[in-house]
Order: structure tokens, then sequence, then C-alpha cells
């Protein structure tokens, strides 16, 4: 996934957004879609509910397989995503085929990802069984609580900054069937104030027995994240790790020396030394271990006797 472009898969399926209410006649595809709906976030001519009851009006909701909400709301005018929940929940019934959500689909030029108006998305798992795949960008008031989910497969939650009570009620949740699960932790000035006691439950691997792809990315904390997850117990048993995107040292990167059971372990965006990138390779490559060491980057001076600033890759 990228932040600067709209999903154009999502689901295993094309993302199709449903058209304005200014648009020429249009007939829905008959092909299974990704559902995209989004209100023009300046001065648009229709709100988010007024949307949805043409969406419904239009699509057959029976035949939907997941649903993709971009713009809900004007920037800033504190219009949460409980908007868009309490309408999914209150046709819950006619969505008999929804098995994949991604909430906050909004590149930069609408809304900077910490901007995002996000709510308690609890309610999604609690009242639908059938969801395999979550996803949601921003985490300003991002409420996550400890929930079982029985089919959850994937679930992905980018941030600048996520709330340490999110990272807790993640990893306190009990998700049997998750296959997949990244969390872009941020940074504490943009809320990311998780602590390492908060992410315990989830490294323990318990409550997770079918995880095999793990992220913990986007941290400014990454050298930490490494030093945790090295000695995990769920680190046993996952084959791709993504520890990308965060402010990565020598200091973490040595941690990772001997995960040589990995098949893959991306750690793009990094401040890592050609020295240690060498060992990197060195110690996991003859193992087959694939390993993405893209994106290198170097400290910022901003004159001579500042200190060295580092920077995640997503932060506001």
């Amino acid at each position: 996934m990228t932040i600067n472009e709209h999903l154009s898969t999502f689901h295993d399926l094309d993302v199709v957004t449903f058209p304005l209410k200014t648009a020429e006649a249009w007939q829905p595809p008959a092909e299974p879609v990704a559902w995209r709906l989004a209100i023009e976030p300046w001065d648009g001519e229709e709100s988010f509910p007024e949307l949805w009851d043409r969406f419904m009006s239009t699509v057959d909701p029976s035949t939907v397989k997941a649903l993709v909400i971009g713009q809900w709301g004007e920037p800033g005018e504190g219009v949460r995503v409980t908007i868009v929940i309490e309408r999914i929940l209150a046709a819950q019934e006619k969505f008999s085929a929804l098995t994949g959500i991604f909430l906050g689909d909004m590149i930069f030029e609408e809304n900077e990802i910490s901007w995002i108006e996000q709510s308690d998305v609890t309610a999604l798992l609690e009242n639908l069984p059938g969801l395999t795949e979550v996803g949601i960008r921003g985490g300003d008031e991002l409420e996550w609580k400890p929930v079982r989910h029985n089919n959850l497969q994937r679930l992905v939650i980018e941030t600048g900054g996520l709330p340490r009570e999110v990272v807790s009620g993640v990893a306190q949740s009990d998700l049997p069937a998750l296959r997949e699960l990244r969390l872009w932790l941020g940074v504490d000035e943009y809320g990311g104030n998780w602590r390492p006691e908060d992410l315990q439950p989830l490294l323990d691997g318990e409550k997770l027995p079918s995880l095999r792809v793990l992220g913990l990315q986007n941290s400014d904390k990454q050298d930490k994240v490494c030093e945790l997850v090295a000695s995990a117990a769920i680190v046993r048993q996952v084959q791709q790790l993504d520890l990308s995107l965060g402010i990565l040292t020598d200091a973490g990167a040595q941690h990772l020396l001997k995960l040589t059971h990995l098949t893959e372990l991306d750690l793009h965006h990094h401040y890592i030394s050609e020295e240690m990138q060498q060992q990197l390779r060195s110690a996991l490559e003859p193992a087959g271990v694939r390993v993405n060491l893209d994106d290198h980057k170097e400290p910022q001076f901003y004159d001579q006797d500042s200190e060295a600033y580092y920077y995640t890759a997503v932060s506001e």
C-alpha cells in the first residue's frame, strides 16, 4: 500500500469508485469489485449520507464483497468515521457477501494521515463475523478494544502515530485466523505513544496462532522494535517480517542477524551503515532470506553544530 495514491486493488479485487452525483449515466460493472465511496473533499455537492443512500439504491448490497471508504466529511470539521460505521452496521443484513473493509483511503492532497478523523472501529468486528480483511488509515481518535474474531485473516493499520490503547487493544485481541498483521506505529509527536508492554501479548504469539506475516513499521523507536521482535515467541512462526519505514540503525539491525528461518525481511527506508548491511546479507541470504535494504537514508543536519535528525517515512 502507498499513501500517495488511492487504492487500485483491495481484497484481491479491482477498486471501482462509485460515481459522483454529477456523473453521466452509468451502469455498475458485472464482475465483483471493491467499491470505493468518497465525497468531494472541498465544496462537493453531496454529503456522505446522501452518497451512501444513492449507492444503496443503485448497487445490490448482497453482491458487495468489499468497501473502500475515502473522504466522508470535510477535513478538520470533526466528522468521524462513525458516520460510515453506523451505516454499514444498519445495513449489515443486506451485505451478506461483505468480507473486506478499508476505512480512510485518502491521499495527502485530500487529508494528511494524522488528520484523518477515525473513531472506535470495534463494532465492525463485533457485528460482522464474516470479515476476513480490514484496513485502516489514520490514527486520530482511533479506538480498537480487545475483541475476538474467528475469521479475520488480514489487518493493516497505517498511521503517523498509533495510540498505545490501539496497540494494546490489537495485541490483546483473539484473532485465530489472522495470517497478516501490519501496524504503522508512528512517532510520539503524532500520537505514537505506545510502550513495549503494550506489544507483549502480541509478541507472545498465543492469540495469533496462524500469523505468518508481521509488520511493525514506521516507528521512531524501530531499534527497540527490532530488539523486542527478535527475541519474541511470535517470530518463530512468522515467515515474512516487515520492519520498514522507521528509524532503524545498526543498534536495531544487529538483533536480526539470527533470523535465518524467515523467507523475507523488509527493512527498506533505514539508517543502517554499509558494514551492517553487508553483515545482514551475509548472515541471512545464504539461508534463503530475501533481505530488502532499499532506500537507505542519511541523518539530516540543519547547521554545522546541530544534532542529527532522523525521520520515519510517514508522520504528519
